[in-house]
């Protein structure tokens, strides 16, 4: 079974099966022993959870207590890098580029008087 992290997809072969509790992930440090890596998490049932005995969590993506516990392999759905790099251009757009792109940026008035067209 190929692991790989819920949060960012970075692989976690070598990791130690059962997931500890306070494992967390190599690449972006959030927390293993969660409901977004678990087999039974599905995201269009009200609880969240498949497991009809499993306590209900309230933040799925901390670490928990469930004993229902399993890791999959699916659990990274990815998306994250192109809805950013999406935003960022929409941002861009509405703002005038990057910060420290001084070719979009508009000249400074000289004086007050300029500024206020006195």
């Amino acid at each position: 079974m190929s692991l790989v992290c819920w949060k960012c997809g970075a692989s976690l072969a070598g990791m130690l099966l059962p997931l500890s509790r306070l494992d967390i992930c190599p690449s972006c440090r959030t927390d293993l022993h969660a409901c977004r890596l678990c087999r039974h998490f599905d995201a269009h049932r009200s609880g969240q959870c498949r497991e009809l005995a499993a306590d209900r969590v309230a933040d799925k993506t901390r670490v928990n207590d469930c004993g229902w516990f399993v890791p999959r392999p699916e659990a990274y759905k990815g998306g994250g890098a192109v809805m950013a790099q999406a935003s960022r251009s929409a941002l861009d757009a509405l703002f005038g580029g990057p910060p420290g792109d001084e070719s979009s940026k508009p000249n400074p008035p000289a004086s007050l008087d300029d500024l206020f067209k006195k």
